[in-house]
């Protein structure tokens, strides 16, 4: 199977345009792609005419968690797994090139915040630490491994160990990412309050049944009263993705050039908007070798920008540790 391009080439292009390429990473996963093949040939019988990018069918996520989704037939370097409460069936992404998730989530990271190097990367994941082949682990263990900061690393339920090395790094003025997921994150600020200046404080999504769901306006509020930041950051990403998007504040996210977002409406898959409020749906072409159109959950507003908001969950859908917050 050959590619249509060059994949390092997202990633590194001044002037990348998604829309160029969209129409031949369908035909690629079309013909390679048993399961999308088959979806699409269900929904979309006239799909040689799909033109424009948002009219290329999109994979329910669901089908994540009974099928292999794989273009081409390389082994899979990894297998990571979703979050969930006991009993729940799990969505499986056979990842073909580990490398091509490294330089998604590393340039995604690098577009908005800045040189990795720069960083001291604390990761307060102690449910995903608790569990093997989470996506959010190794995206953490490769950001900690590239700071240059010898304080970075993970946490568990080791509150105080933070609270301490967080101190230290903010008394010599060290530039930190504090990345948590959010029951963790309320957890921590309860016992140790604290001034931070020189901290971004970055949350998951994620409450997994422990106590109260928030909303993002309440959870925002309580972690900057508590932690002294004037905003709370936040990553959107999910296991059958290999890119995210990042909020500087307020819930808003914004994409890197590789991925994009619209909306659908939810008693019409066909109707789909460039802005407005739906289900989300991700062009991800990053994913090359999986599916790079996949219709979330996750219900959406996106902006004239591109940039969009998480508002909730379909009714009926399952809960997932990275989004579970409701507006």
């Amino acid at each position: 199977m050959v590619l249509p391009f060059d994949i390092n080439n997202i990633f590194s292009a001044s002037e990348f345009s998604l829309d160029k390429y969209c129409n031949a990473v369908f035909r690629l996963q079309y013909e390679h792609n048993k399961v999308y093949r088959q979806w699409v040939d269900l929904i979309c019988p006239a799909h040689t005419n799909v033109k424009i990018p948002q009219n290329i069918p999109a994979l329910p996520i669901s089908f994540f968690k009974h099928l292999p989704v794989v273009t081409g037939s390389r082994q899979a370097q990894k297998i990571f797994e979703s979050s969930g409460t006991t009993g729940m069936i799990t969505s499986r992404h056979y990842v073909s090139e580990l490398s091509i998730y490294e330089k998604s989530f590393i340039s995604g990271f690098q577009l908005e915040y800045g040189a990795l190097e720069e960083w001291c990367v604390l990761a307060l994941l102690p449910a995903y630490l608790e569990r093997e082949n989470s996506s959010l682990v190794y995206m953490a263990n490769k950001m900690i491994q590239m700071s240059k900061s010898a304080q970075s690393g993970f946490y568990l339920y080791n509150y105080a160990d933070l609270a301490k090395t967080l101190a230290e790094l903010e008394a010599k003025g060290q530039k930190t990412l504090l990345l948590g997921v959010t029951f963790a994150l309320l957890d921590f600020s309860a016992q140790f309050p604290m001034q931070l200046n020189y901290t971004v404080v970055m949350e998951t999504g994620g409450m997994k049944g422990r106590g109260r769901e928030l909303t993002r306006l309440e959870l925002h509020e309580t972690l900057t009263n508590r932690l002294g930041v004037k905003t709370i950051h936040a990553e959107y990403g999910m296991t059958e993705l290999l890119s995210q998007a990042y909020s500087k504040g307020n819930g808003r996210y914004q994409c890197p050039p590789w991925m994009k977002i619209y909306v659908r409406k939810e008693d019409d898959p066909f109707e789909i908007f460039t802005e407005g409020t739906g289900l989300i749906q991700i062009i991800d072409l990053a994913n090359i070798y999986s599916c790079s159109f996949i219709a979330t959950q996750d219900i959406g507003k996106v902006y004239s920008d591109g940039s969009f908001e998480v508002l909730g969950r379909m009714d009926h859908a399952d809960m997932r540790g990275c989004s579970l917050l409701v507006i």
